[in-house]
């Protein structure tokens, strides 16, 4: 947390520089802050100053202070809860979030490919090392881990705050299985191959600066994950159907 405060309203200037870090993704929600003690030491701020810039804060409903410290809080919960509930029970909705997942996300690699700092390019370069990493395993789960990363270190690399948190948002749904089991998805035969390679060539073009080659190397990976979805939704439907074929025995009386 670089950067020293020393304006007249200790305690505003404080709250704004953290609400700062929060909006623009540097601090995350669910993350917990330093002990007061050694937050005042790393901001250069006096501790009455710093615990009043913390309840700013907590009345903003950015901060959490509990037993366990102090909290970024999950600020969109009250929208991403109930929404959960809602697409859960409306198993085509996963069709209706890669629509819109493709919208965004074009546009987010496009803008990424441009504005990317040298820090953002580091951190996509460390992602695409661990996804590569975890690509010869014979459990998927790391991978699968690696790809949300890669999305989430591309929307952070947009630099667009709307985007980024609400994709936050959605990314957490999706690494709990919300809009679809990502487990089905890597045990398809040969899917993991292709979503390496798909996720390489994203990456490639938001390190290389190309928008036009990230936006279409991301509208090709969304539409790959949508058709391959939609087969494995088809294939399911005819096995339920084969299932129920098979146990209609159950249901007659072969006594005539």
């Amino acid at each position: 947390m670089p950067g020293t405060i020393k304006p007249a309203k200790l305690a505003d200037a404080i709250a704004d520089h953290l609400e700062k870090l929060i909006l623009e993704g540097a601090l995350r929600p669910g993350e917990k802050l330093l002990a007061e003690r050694e937050l005042a030491q790393k901001l250069d701020v006096s501790r009455p100053s710093l615990r009043d810039a913390i309840a700013k804060l907590e009345e903003r409903g950015l901060l959490v202070t509990g037993r366990n410290g102090t909290h970024i809080a999950q600020f969109l919960s009250h929208i991403g809860d109930p929404l959960v509930s809602l697409l859960q029970n409306n198993p085509d909705t996963t069709f209706d979030y890669l629509e819109f997942r493709s919208a965004i996300e074009v546009e987010a690699a496009a803008l990424a490919a441009r504005r990317a700092t040298d820090l953002d390019r580091d951190g996509i370069r460390a992602i695409v090392a661990r996804m590569k990493a975890a690509h010869g395993k014979d459990d998927s789960s790391e991978e699968a881990d690696s790809d949300a990363e890669l999305h989430l270190a591309i929307y952070e690399a947009a630099h667009n705050v709307v985007m980024l948190h609400i994709m936050r948002t959605l990314s957490d749904m999706l690494r709990n299985d919300v809009f679809y089991n990502r487990a089905d998805l890597y045990s398809r035969p040969g899917v993991r191959d292709l979503l390496l390679e798909q996720h390489l060539a994203i990456a490639d073009a938001v390190l290389a600066g190309d928008g036009d080659r990230a936006r279409a190397a991301a509208a090709a990976h969304v539409a790959f994950t949508l058709k391959t979805l939609r087969e494995i939704r088809e294939n399911d439907a005819r096995l339920k159907v084969s299932l129920r074929r098979i146990g209609r025995t159950d249901l007659i009386d072969s006594s005539d």
